[in-house]
């Protein structure tokens, strides 16, 4: 009888937390369908089963099941290579662990960043794809199967082959790599919007109108608007879509 007590018990309290979300999980698929490799990094909390993996050229995947409380930040590293050491450095979105999985360390700018709350109010997800540091490889996220505000967001143009001379960064070969934003190349409230007005005295300037042009789904500055939310969705992230 007590053995049957405690076995109701248990079962009590994991339909407790299964209601609550605790063991509920939010599913990823990665796709890269660049003509490079791309290694997708992952940072936040809590922590997802995976933080870094590899992803092969011209339509290689891969799904992760991620915590429906993660809140953080996915992004694709690329030029990525081991040295003598061993050590994994990545010419765009080095996350500086030295190896496939970031571990908690997060993006070098210039990056083309997903940022996501999963769940984090009456159910809702909270998600954008932001350029505000600038970009590095096209994203696109699109959810699948939830309700609500459910839009696409992300990146699909090559903003490198774009980016204007002053915002460029060169790779070894002397290619263009990256795209920094004006807050990163230039700093200083009027393109980071970090003066004693805030975003009540900051508004689009020459450079962040160009990275709204380019891509309309994306944040361009730190004061742009492009968070959707969306209720029990899937998502699935591609490079180069």
């Amino acid at each position: 009888m007590a053995r049957l007590r405690l076995s109701l018990i248990v079962s009590s309290i994991c339909l407790t937390l299964f209601a609550s979300g605790v063991f509920s999980q939010s599913t990823f698929t990665f796709i890269n369908q660049c003509s490079y490799p791309v290694w997708p990094g992952l940072l936040g909390a809590p922590q997802p089963p995976t933080t870094g993996f590899f992803l092969n050229s011209g339509g290689d995947s891969n799904t992760v099941s991620i915590p429906a409380s993660f809140s953080g930040n996915l992004w694709g590293r690329t030029l990525c290579s081991t040295n003598a050491n061993g050590q994994l450095t990545c010419g765009t979105g080095d996350c500086s662990s030295g190896t496939v999985e970031c571990s908690g360390k997060g993006p070098a700018s210039p990056i083309t960043l997903f940022e996501i709350n999963l769940d984090s109010t009456y159910g809702l997800d909270y998600y954008d794809v932001s350029l505000v540091n600038g970009f590095n490889v096209p994203m696109s996220v699109v959810p699948q199967g939830g309700t609500g505000d459910c839009g696409t967001v992300g990146c699909p143009t090559d903003i490198n082959a774009e980016c204007p001379a002053e915002l460029q960064v060169i790779g070894n070969w002397g290619e263009v790599v990256g795209c920094m934003s004006a807050c990163e190349a230039f700093g200083g409230p009027t393109y980071c919007c970090n003066g004693p007005g805030g975003c009540s005295s900051c508004g689009p300037t020459s450079y962040s109108e160009f990275f709204k042009s380019a891509c309309p789904q994306a944040y361009s500055y730190a004061c742009d608007s492009g968070t959707h939310t969306c209720a029990s969705p899937t998502y699935t992230i591609t490079f180069c879509p």
